[in-house]
């Protein structure tokens, strides 16, 4: 699978996962939103999306959804923080969709 941004191909996973991190970009994300039936990406998706790559920019993991909603809670508020909020931007939630917006690598388990 391929994505095309600024005339650049770049290669994702047959599942749609980001091969390359280094690749990832703003635009990136966004057409990858649009494989993952996400139309647009707002200003709460992106406060989703910075969220999850800060947290694997400091931890070199991927955020587990309980965990990832403690730091929303802490950025954003309750009304930002819990699994059905999230779900309600990213129709497979955090690990499958939001991490794979972002860029980030495919958690174990995770098709």
């Amino acid at each position: 699978m391929q994505a095309v941004v600024d005339g650049k191909v770049i290669e994702l996973s047959e599942a749609g996962w980001l091969v390359n991190l280094d690749e990832w970009s703003e635009d990136l994300a966004v057409e990858v939103a649009k494989n993952e039936n996400i139309p647009e990406l707002t200003q709460e998706h992106w406060d989703i999306i910075h969220a999850a790559r800060e947290y694997f920019q400091d931890n070199g993991t991927v955020a587990e959804p309980r965990v990832f909603s403690k730091i929303m809670k802490a950025k954003f508020g309750k009304d930002r923080s819990d699994q059905k909020y999230i779900y309600s931007l990213f129709p497979t939630g955090l690990i499958k969709c939001a991490n794979k917006v972002a860029g980030l690598p495919r958690p174990k388990g995770c098709s």
